[in-house]
């Protein structure tokens, strides 16, 4: 276990609790990349803080919780629930998320996300758009594709 790289994580997640991206900017490493089944692939700190930025500030009433957090001098790991009212349902979310982190001078160089994207699809959407749609790989790219342009847009009128 690498404690230096776990405070690390464990930092992250206390300013992503309190939406505090500046503190959140300051764990990553600038050539940071960032991954996860919506956004899947963002590089360059400017584009994963915009992603960061967007995201709490559509959505204040977040909660996040943080536990099995470990780490070696590399790489690291946690699992993370993140509670929200989805902005376009008025619907509440509770994801969980399994992290996986990539260390390099002493700041977060690769970060990814995994998580059940159907059951977040229901949670988000309902059960009848959800249910039925959430699998398919038709809507998972209407709901990357949405999600993209909104993080063109925000990124280009901050």
């Amino acid at each position: 276990m690498n404690d230096q790289n776990a405070a690390l994580i464990r930092t992250f997640y206390d300013a992503f609790g309190r939406c505090d991206t500046d503190a959140m900017e300051r764990c990553y490493h600038p050539e940071v990349t960032f991954g996860d089944p919506v956004f899947q692939e963002l590089e360059g700190r400017d584009r994963v803080m915009g992603m960061w930025r967007m995201l709490l500030g559509r959505n204040r009433d977040i909660g996040v919780a943080v536990r099995d957090v470990n780490a070696r001098d590399h790489d690291g790991a946690a699992h993370w629930t993140a509670r929200y009212t989805f902005g376009r349902t008025g619907r509440e979310v509770v994801n969980e998320i399994d992290a996986l982190f990539r260390f390099e001078g002493g700041l977060i160089i690769r970060h990814h996300d995994e998580f059940d994207f159907k059951h977040w699809s229901k949670m988000a959407l309902g059960r009848p758009v959800g249910l039925f749609f959430g699998w398919t790989p038709m809507f998972r790219a209407t709901i990357r594709g949405r999600a993209m342009r909104s993080l063109e847009e925000f990124i280009e009128t901050p």
